[in-house]
């Protein structure tokens, strides 16, 4: 097989038809452009796992593929496919295949009896639940032997209930959620974890357009804002971003609870004066022509965390082997969300009905990081959103002491028991090191939210530090 058959198969510039005999300019010449060939072992499989679908939908003539992509799109092509063939479990498959044969037998995923394979997750239907959503449509579930609905949930106090009525063996959450729930802080206590963040970033403050002369948040004073839940980073950041410009959440604005898929609604209602929200939420709001981002969050605290893959205590301890199987599978998903070359056809797969119900566009906008602000820029910020699944124990102090701050927790907490009782960071580690991927070596850091140093083994001192809290 010539090197050049393995050139990109969604693409209609690329040519499939070179042999091991082949004799063309191309492959002849010492000097071909390798730049969209596969580099790694695990790379290579993966292209000729594509390429071979590809070639037997169009029983080999390559003339045809190249004409086909050519009318409809290389992204509307690629998405369509993804969307109804699990390329991701074919190439999982293949590649544990070649290294069963390379161990003389023996494969890195374990063979232990699951207790359940039938299961039931739920989803706010926003673009930090990609990993979760996408595993279904690209396979991620079934290559762990796992049958899982995803199931779409208005807002988060539903997803907590439902969690806890075990109506949802595991959920979507927001990373301050499990923290909340495990300490009884706006419901009933119960044990909960959080094996691994899904997404960090991708979140963005979004005003209504008659705002647009108001970009200092000073002028903000009586704003109504809507958050996605009292127990949510964008409500804490969002406290914290306009507390650093004088302005007290709790009296000189309006914070509004409002479930994601209603945001745009209320802001073109006048209901709302603008919200920190998920996307693809903001950049609805652009495309609707209703409002301008204001500011990414990322811009507010790089790196921070977002949404999570949570589950009941009782669960990991009930169902062991389930347990470890989807925490495979969210972990194998996010690290292939964390890539920019998969992010296309990713908006393809999680934009139907059933998923997040948005034009494919507009996710894509997030997911790549090319988007139109609604102040007649286009932007490139790659890192708008992404995915990597290590929950920090030292961003749930963080969380935590937000908590404190604003008076949704009134006495003492032992900052450092909760964040490790609930944050599962020793446990991700070992999991993204088992699937071959770089995990961090310890589980705390100092963060830097707006320029100032966040020291974990100091949270006490920080909340103190505030001039406006609670």
């Amino acid at each position: 097989m010539s090197v050049k058959s393995l050139d990109n198969p969604y693409s209609d510039k690329s040519n499939l038809a070179h042999g091991a005999g082949c004799s063309c300019s191309s492959c002849g010449s010492s000097s071909v452009k390798t730049s969209s060939l596969p580099q790694g072992e695990e790379q290579i499989v993966n292209r000729i796992v594509e390429t071979s679908v590809i070639k037997a939908m169009f029983g080999g003539d390559d003339v045809k593929r190249r004409q086909f992509i050519k009318t409809v799109g290389e992204s509307t092509f690629k998405g369509a496919l993804l969307s109804v063939l699990p390329m991701g479990l074919l190439q999982s498959c293949a590649n544990d295949t070649k290294k069963k044969s390379e161990n003389g037998g023996a494969t890195a995923q374990s063979a232990s009896k699951l207790e359940k394979t039938k299961l039931n997750i739920g989803f706010v239907p926003i673009t930090c639940a990609t990993p979760i959503i996408m595993s279904k449509p690209l396979g991620f579930y079934e290559k762990y032997g796992l049958d899982v609905d995803v199931i779409k949930t208005a807002g988060w106090a539903v997803a907590r209930d439902k969690s806890l009525n075990n109506e949802y063996d595991a959920s979507h959450m927001l990373t301050p959620m499990p923290l909340a729930m495990t300490m009884g802080a706006g419901s009933v206590a119960a044990p909960y974890v959080m094996p691994a963040v899904e997404n960090i970033n991708g979140q963005a403050i979004c005003l209504h357009n008659k705002h647009k002369d108001k970009r200092d948040p000073k002028m903000w004073k009586g704003f109504k804002f809507g958050v996605p839940f009292e127990y949510s980073m964008h409500n804490f950041l969002l406290r914290y971003y306009v507390a650093e410009f004088g302005l007290d959440p709790d009296k000189d604005i309006q914070i509004r609870v409002v479930p994601p898929p209603e945001m745009v609604a209320n802001l073109k209602a006048g209901n709302l004066d603008g919200y920190l929200s998920p996307d693809p939420f903001n950049q609805r709001a652009v495309y609707e022509n209703v409002g301008f981002l204001h500011m990414l969050t990322k811009d507010i605290w790089q790196g921070h965390p977002c949404c999570a893959f949570a589950c009941s205590e009782e669960f990991v301890k009930t169902k062991p082997n389930t347990y470890a199987a989807l925490f495979s599978a969210i972990i194998d998903a996010t690290q292939y969300s964390s890539k920019l070359e998969n992010r296309q056809a990713i908006s393809e797969a999680i934009a139907p009905k059933n998923y997040l119900n948005q034009p494919a566009s507009v996710i894509a906008q997030v997911l790549t990081g090319r988007y139109a602000d609604g102040l007649g820029q286009i932007i490139n910020a790659p890192d708008r959103i992404d995915f990597d699944p290590f929950p920090w124990h030292s961003m749930g102090v963080w969380i935590l002491t937000q908590m404190k701050r604003w008076g949704y927790v009134k006495h003492d907490i032992d900052y450092k028991k909760i964040a490790e009782q609930v944050y599962l960071a020793t446990d991700c580690a070992k999991k993204m090191k088992e699937q071959g991927y770089d995990a961090p070596n310890t589980t705390y850091k100092k963060h830097y939210i707006m320029g100032k140093e966040f020291d974990p083994s100091k949270p006490d001192e920080y909340v103190n530090s505030f001039k406006i809290k609670a």
